[in-house]
C-alpha cells in the first residue's frame, strides 16, 4: 500500500488515501517518486474540463527511482532515475508517422486502464497515464525516460511538462527569433517556462501580463523586461511597449477566451499567437473576417510544447547545466501530498509558481 491523491468523481473533492499497486507486468515499470508538480491540467481533471476516466490517481509531472521492472524492459534497469513522459507516442499512427509526435492519437488510451485498487477494493485509474502523485507508481516502459546526467531527481520533475511544455511553446510552435518581441499572459509554472525560454531564444523585449501584482519579482527574475497587470488596455499597453506595433509573439498560457482574444491583439499585424492554456468547451473565441484578412496574422494551439521529449529533454538538460535555464526558480512552493488542495486554491486564486509535491 502507498498513499496517492485521488479524485473519486468530477467535482469531488481529493482524498489522500493508501492505494495498493499490483507489481509491473511485461511492459512495465515500477517507480518510487522524488517529486511531482502540481499542474493545472490536474486541476482541469477535477472539474471536468479534460475529460478522462474516474475515479483516478492524478498527478502527470513527476520524477523518481526505479524500483523494479516487468519482463521485456531493457531501456531502464532498478535504481535508475527517470522522468515520467504523460504522453507517450505510438509510433505508428498518422500523426507519428508525420512526426508530429505530440499529437500521437493513442497518447492517452493508458488513462482507461486500471491502475491500482483502493483498501476496499475500488478500481483506479491512472489520471494522465502516470498518477504521479502518490509515493509509488506503475506505468508503462515508454512512459519513463532516464534522467539526463547532472540534474537533480527533484529538479528533473518540473521538465515532464512545465518546461517542456513552455520551451516548446517558444521554439517548436512560435518558432521566436533573436530580436523578436514577446508577450507571455499568464505567469504560473508554465509560463515562467516560456519566459525562460524566449530570453534563451535571444528575444529582445519580453512583456509578462498577469492579474497578479505580486508576480511581478518572479517575471522578471525568469527574463520579463516589462510586466503589466493585465486589465482592459493590456493590448494597447503592450504596443506601447513594442513601439506602436505589438509584440511579434504573444504566447497564452490561461486558456480563457478574453485572455486568447487579448493576446492575439496584442501582436503586430503579421504577429503569431500560441495558446498553451487549456479552456473549456464554454470558452468561446470570436473574430470577424474583414479582420482576419486585415491583420495577418497566425494563431495556433499547442499540445505539450509540440514536443518529443525524447528528443528535447538532451536540449533541455543542456540549458540546465550552463545555467541558461532555471528550474529550481519555477517553484514557489514546496509540499507533501496532503498540501496539494490547497496548491489547486493557489492556482484557481492565481497566487504562485509552480507548487512541487516533494516525497
Amino acid at each position: 500500500m502507498v498513499r496517492a491523491a485521488v479524485l473519486p468523481a468530477v467535482g469531488a473533492p481529493l482524498e489522500i488515501t493508501d492505494i495498493e499497486l499490483p507489481e509491473p507486468g511485461p511492459g512495465r515499470v515500477r517507480i518510487r517518486l522524488a517529486a511531482a508538480g502540481v499542474c493545472h491540467s490536474d486541476l482541469s481533471l477535477t472539474d471536468g474540463t479534460m475529460r478522462l476516466p474516474v475515479p483516478a490517481v492524478l498527478g502527470h509531472e513527476g520524477a523518481g527511482t526505479v524500483l523494479s521492472v516487468g519482463e521485456g524492459v531493457t531501456h531502464v534497469a532498478p535504481g535508475d532515475g527517470v522522468v515520467l513522459n504523460w504522453a507517450p507516442s505510438c509510433g505508428g499512427c498518422h500523426h507519428c508517422r508525420l512526426g508530429e509526435v505530440w499529437l500521437c492519437a493513442s497518447a492517452l488510451t493508458g488513462a482507461g486502464a486500471i491502475h491500482a485498487r483502493t483498501a476496499d477494493g475500488t478500481d483506479l485509474h491512472p489520471g494522465l497515464n502516470v498518477a504521479a502523485f502518490a509515493e509509488e507508481t506503475v506505468v508503462a516502459a515508454n512512459c519513463v525516460l532516464p534522467v539526463p546526467d547532472g540534474i537533480p531527481l527533484t529538479d528533473a520533475a518540473l521538465l515532464g511538462c512545465a518546461v517542456l511544455t513552455g520551451y516548446g511553446a517558444v521554439h517548436h510552435s512560435a518558432r521566436v527569433r533573436a530580436g523578436e518581441s514577446v508577450v507571455v499572459f499568464g505567469v504560473g509554472g508554465v509560463g515562467l517556462a516560456v519566459l525562460q525560454s524566449a530570453r534563451i531564444a535571444g528575444a529582445s523585449t519580453i512583456v509578462a501580463v498577469d492579474v497578479s501584482p505580486e508576480k511581478e519579482e518572479l517575471a522578471r527574475a525568469a527574463g520579463a523586461t516589462d510586466y503589466l497587470v493585465s486589465s482592459a488596455t493590456t493590448a494597447k499597453d503592450v504596443r506601447g511597449l513594442t513601439g506602436g506595433q505589438g509584440a511579434d509573439v504573444a504566447v497564452e498560457c490561461v486558456g480563457r477566451a478574453v485572455t486568447i482574444r487579448t493576446a492575439w491583439e496584442s501582436t503586430r499585424r503579421g504577429g503569431r499567437t500560441t495558446v498553451v492554456g487549456i479552456g473549456g468547451r464554454d470558452q468561446q473565441v470570436t473574430f470577424n473576417a474583414l479582420e482576419l484578412f486585415h491583420w495577418g496574422r497566425t494563431l495556433s494551439g499547442c499540445v505539450y510544447g509540440n514536443c518529443d521529449p525524447v528528443r528535447d529533454l538532451p536540449v533541455l538538460a543542456e540549458h540546465v547545466r550552463t545555467g541558461r535555464l532555471d528550474l529550481g526558480s519555477l517553484v514557489t512552493t514546496r509540499i507533501t501530498l496532503d498540501g496539494i488542495p490547497a496548491a489547486f486554491d493557489a492556482m484557481l486564486a492565481g497566487r504562485g509558481g509552480r507548487a512541487l509535491v516533494v516525497f
